[in-house]
């Protein structure tokens, strides 16, 4: 007997912004198992004797290793379960989704993905920020603050200039080394950066500055948020809708 596992994307937070496939999957679960940042209002709309399991990771802990959450997953497929593997955002956009779709695929686990709003763009729009404009921005490159963004054979100057703006996720904790790299690589100190802290919650924060001036204007902004570079951040002021909150709150 073997059950399915959808590895569904949540959205940037704000639960009204999943997909209507991701609450239809949600409602048939026998078995959710969830991240940190997805929001708890999607844990209700789980039937009430459906288990939910927190494999939650921060910077410093994870409740589960990766590996351990793969053989998680299958094994409750295994035993015949309908399992929701909910992720924040897109599953495809930094979330391991992949990997956690080629243990299935490898073991014969039947599976679906389910994509979601991912909060590379849905971030910036609810701070009125696009991540492309006519005349400004053309295209958009989004890399992860933990990772290849620190990586010193990234050429930051060439990815503003060819893509006009770049996003950057889960790059807070590292932003002075992220600044420092883009500053080494070229690019002008008056740059426009913007920081969007708790992005379509009601606490939602931003704040806007330059390259040359962001570490200390942002010091006190807390994960989750992401980073915008580029020109696009001007058009906020023109294209802000969003009724915002002061400061930014911390979530886990």
């Amino acid at each position: 007997m073997s059950g399915k596992v959808y590895i569904v994307g949540a959205g940037p937070g704000d639960p009204r912004l999943i997909t209507v496939r991701g609450l239809e999957c949600i409602r048939a679960a026998d078995v959710v198992v969830y991240d940190r940042l997805v929001d708890p209002a999607l844990l209700d709309e789980a039937p009430h004797d459906a288990e939910r399991v927190y494999v939650g990771k921060e910077p410093d802990h994870h409740a589960l290793a990766q590996e351990r959450i793969h053989e998680l997953v299958a094994m409750h497929a295994g035993l015949g379960r309908t399992v929701v593997r909910l992720k924040g955002g897109d599953p495809f956009v930094f979330g391991r989704g992949g990997e956690e779709a080629a243990f299935l695929a490898e073991r014969g686990i039947a599976y679906e993905i389910v994509p979601g709003v991912t909060s590379a763009i849905a971030v910036p729009a609810c701070a009125g920020i696009p991540v492309t404009h006519r005349g400004i921005a053309s295209s958009f490159a989004v890399v992860t603050g933990h990772g290849c963004c620190l990586d010193p054979g990234v050429d930051y100057a060439a990815l503003l200039r060819s893509a006009g703006t770049v996003v950057i996720l889960m790059g807070v904790r590292n932003l002075p080394k992220i600044v420092e790299q883009l500053r080494g690589a070229g690019i002008d100190p008056a740059t426009p950066v913007a920081l969007v802290a708790n992005g379509s919650y009601p606490d939602q924060r931003t704040v806007v500055s330059t390259l040359d001036a962001v570490v200390a204007e942002a010091r006190d902004v807390r994960s989750p948020a992401v980073i915008v570079v580029g020109r696009v951040v001007g058009l906020r002021e023109r294209l802000r809708w969003f009724a915002e909150a002061e400061p930014a709150v911390e979530r886990r």
